[in-house]
């Protein structure tokens, strides 16, 4: 049994919630049993659940999921590193998609769970305040390049003289935008009228990547300046630039900064395949982000730890070989 290459862990962010998440993975695990038992102690009520029963709409809303998404993730990380072989699984990167930036953190050392939780609990408060003094709204664009769509971005700022922009650039044709609701109406029809395969308007109320949430910058930033943090132990890949955060003062200006600008995905996964990187694992509640790398490398082993069957499949994969 060889051991691994690269290995990069990859953390999907809001979006991926779904109503049952974690709960196999407690009754089979006791390190994720303590994840989601420390949580709901921390923030004061059952987010465990939350997580595992719902409703629905509790777990959607932007203050719930963000946190119900991290404790997830990390009962996915603490199971994987109770049950991998020593010398396996061993990550070179970490990355995370908008709000998953913050379990990759935890996972490279520079957030301690508690602070992590609390963090992320902070942020999806004021994400949901910045929704209401700043309304907005987010759609998926599928089927055109990024620069196609960042033109049309650009001519309905023009037309309309508001905000819309490129929000996360997930994978070779496919592309969120964001901004304030005439906007983004303008540059949904543009992107119809140009060819997109398709367009969605997303269901949700905010119009996170963008300028409209600067308006809780200082707020969110006097949190991060409060939260400890510690220099990365594994290389971290930054939502902003894809490259590696070198230091705190990195980290804190990346958390900051990412509320107002794009998720550059492809080129973080461009940057970890350029580096060497050969199997992603993804950790948390849904396939979100293996599902964006076939789009983007086909040829890379994706390997996914949702539940207990993701982990005894992966455990006896190694075994065998």
């Amino acid at each position: 049994m060889a051991q691994l290459d690269k290995v990069a862990y990859i953390f999907p962010g809001q979006g991926s919630q779904k109503v049952g998440m974690g709960r196999d993975l407690c009754e089979a695990y006791p390190v994720a049993r303590e994840v989601f038992d420390e949580a709901d102690r921390i923030l004061g009520f059952s987010l465990s659940r939350l997580c595992f029963e719902g409703p629905e709409e509790m777990l959607t809303d932007t203050v719930n999921a963000q946190p119900a998404i991290f404790a997830t993730s990390m009962a996915c990380w603490r199971a994987l590193k109770s049950v991998a072989p020593e010398g396996f699984f061993v990550p070179s990167f970490v990355a995370g998609h908008s709000m998953g930036e913050y379990s990759a953190l935890a996972a490279a050392g520079v957030l301690d769970f508690v602070e992590g939780l609390q963090l992320v609990r902070e942020r999806g408060r004021l994400m949901k305040l910045a929704g209401k003094r700043s309304p907005g709204g987010m759609a998926a664009i599928l089927g055109l390049d990024d620069a196609a769509v960042d033109g049309i971005c650009q001519q309905a700022r023009d037309e309309q003289e508001a905000i819309v922009q490129a929000a996360n650039y997930n994978a070779p044709g496919q592309i969120v935008i964001s901004g304030d609701n005439g906007a983004l109406e303008r540059a949904m029809l543009l992107a119809r009228e140009a060819g997109a395969r398709k367009v969605v308007r997303l269901a949700v109320s905010i119009a996170a990547h963008s300028p409209l949430m600067a308006c809780i910058a200082d707020e969110f930033r006097q949190a991060v300046e409060a939260t400890p943090l510690h220099n990365p132990a594994v290389p971290a890949v930054a939502n902003i630039t894809a490259r590696p955060l070198a230091s705190v003062t990195d980290v804190r200006k990346e958390m900051v900064g990412q509320l107002t600008f794009p998720v550059r995905w492809v080129a973080s996964m461009q940057y970890l395949l350029n580096e060497g990187v050969t199997t992603f694992v993804e950790l948390g509640p849904a396939e979100v982000l293996t599902g964006l790398l076939k789009r983007i490398d086909r040829s890379v082993r994706r390997v996914n730890v949702r539940n207990t069957a993701d982990l005894q499949k992966l455990v006896g994969g190694l075994a065998e070989g």
